[in-house]
């Protein structure tokens, strides 16, 4: 055990900061799964997309309702960028997420579907969370880049990181450095190659040593279903008339989300889920430059057309400030990321530990 009486000032307050971090962390601890994908320097699809050079991770699921709750919760009291919109709490399609309190104290949580037809697989907070603009993913990357800090939206917790967004009315690039952490950022948004090559590559598609693309991210070339649960190849899609939620036609007052990773026979060969459904994801242009535009991939609850979530479709492009109740986002990765209170504690012993193994030292 470490005497802090017996430790300089100084030290004591990095060993209680790092403490601290750790107990903030965890407070809003978001952990996303993973997915690696492989195979470094494959070809491009007869699309053009999909070829990347380097190994790399991305979202198992989409990110979810009590994810981006958690968020809210750690810096949005008073919500300067508009992280939240009302439609997260009151479009019965999707709605997930209730704000309450004023402007300086505002709390979020995640709320069940408001109304329509109930099935297990819509959750309080396991669906995706919609209505996302390009900037609020790009502000929800820096947030996990950094560390999921508490506080302000300013730039050590939402406006810099993996994107320097401060003051820009165009998306960035994203950064080469984190200027928070004098590293590369740990999570962005996905290029469009490494969405697609996430989506419907597969390194053994025609056998061993025999790559290629499949046309839907359900490892599949033939038209998806929408069954719910473990058949093959069903993603969140309409079908005929049908949604997958309910099996018939629209009803306003239906939540039409499923919890991310429902339909759990329908993975990419990565294992990757819902690149087919559930919610259409924000991607960055392959080799894009800051610009006016961002790219949106896969399908989403509403959509009834094979050809929108096929490898075959190409972006679609919007305004980064564009949000919907069919648009949502997974985060990709250039490495291996510690859970933050891990972090944290591994700072404070290394530095509280050292300090006490110097202090041994200089008696010997």
């Amino acid at each position: 055990m470490i005497s802090l009486a017996r430790v300089p000032r100084g030290i004591v307050s990095v060993c209680v900061a790092a403490l601290l971090f750790s107990m903030v962390s965890t407070a809003h601890a978001v952990t996303l799964d993973m997915v690696t994908v492989g195979s470094p320097g494959n070809a491009a699809d007869t699309t053009g997309y999909g070829a990347v050079g380097y190994e790399y991770s991305i979202g198992k699921y989409e990110v979810t309702i009590s994810q981006y709750s958690a968020f809210l919760n750690a810096v949005a009291a008073t919500d300067t960028y508009g992280l939240y919109n009302a439609n997260m709490g009151t479009n019965a399609n999707v709605a997930g997420i209730a704000r309450s309190g004023a402007p300086g104290s505002y709390q979020y949580a995640p709320t069940g579907p408001l109304g329509g037809v109930q099935i297990p697989q819509a959750t309080a907070g396991g669906r995706p969370i919609t209505f996302v603009s390009w900037f609020n993913a790009a502000r929800f990357a820096n947030w996990m880049a950094n560390g999921q800090p508490s506080g302000a939206q300013n730039g050590t917790t939402t406006e810099n990181g993996a994107y320097l967004i401060s003051g820009t009315v165009s998306a960035p690039v994203r950064n080469t450095i984190n200027p928070n952490t004098g590293l590369a950022p740990t999570f962005h948004i996905p290029t469009e190659d490494e969405w697609y090559k996430a989506a419907y590559y597969s390194p053994t598609k025609g056998g061993a040593g025999s790559p290629g693309y499949w046309l839907y991210p359900t490892q599949s070339d033939t038209s998806p279903g929408n069954s719910i649960g473990n058949t093959a190849n069903q993603v969140n899609l309409g079908r005929g008339s049908a949604y997958s939620v309910t099996g018939v036609g629209y009803v306003s007052s239906q939540n039409y989300l499923t919890d991310v990773g429902s339909y759990t026979a329908s993975v990419s060969y990565y294992g990757t889920f819902d690149q087919a459904g559930n919610a259409r994801e924000w991607n960055d242009f392959t080799g894009t430059t800051a610009g006016t535009e961002r790219g949106i991939r896969g399908g989403e609850w509403g959509f009834f057309s094979d050809f929108t979530v096929s490898s075959a479709d190409n972006t679609e492009s919007r305004r980064p400030r564009f949000a919907d109740s069919g648009v949502g986002f997974r985060l990709a990765s250039m490495v291996v990321v510690p859970e933050p209170s891990t972090v944290a504690l591994t700072l404070a012993g290394l530095t509280c530990g050292g300090y006490s193994m110097w202090r041994r030292s200089k008696r010997a």
